[in-house]
């Protein structure tokens, strides 16, 4: 450590210390179980801004949702869902992976698809693109 941080480390007294550590995992708590999503009930499928369809995450489906590049596949499992495959040129939405959070949104921008988990904790209110 720096002269600097030793003299302020020497300043502060146990009380000092335990307010920091306090702090820290206060800060840890709210990072870890108020900034989460709940648990997802339902997915919502749009294609060139209208809602395709509504699905439940109650079983495993496979669904091909036309866009105007082709064919985008989402895949539903219990508690989760993804985009398993779409025409667009970067693929962002398919790397994105399994989304298991209510409010979690995979678009596939150039293909106009979108899916949005639905649940009752949410991160955010809408989303707009």
């Amino acid at each position: 450590m720096s002269g600097k941080a030793v003299a302020v480390c020497r300043l502060l007294r146990p009380g000092d210390w335990c307010t920091v550590l306090i702090g820290l995992a206060l800060c840890a708590f709210a990072a870890t179980r108020l900034w989460q999503g709940g648990k997802p009930d339902g997915v919502v499928i749009r294609a060139s801004g209208t809602v395709f369809n509504q699905y439940a995450l109650s079983r495993p489906q496979r669904i091909e949702v036309p866009g105007p590049l082709g064919i985008t596949i989402v895949e539903i499992e219990p508690g989760r869902a993804r985009v398993a495959s779409d025409p667009g040129p970067r693929q962002y939405c398919v790397r994105q992976g399994w989304l298991t959070r209510a409010g979690a949104v995979a678009i596939c921008a150039p293909n106009e698809v979108s899916l949005t988990l639905t649940g009752r904790g949410t991160d955010y209110d809408s989303l707009g693109y």
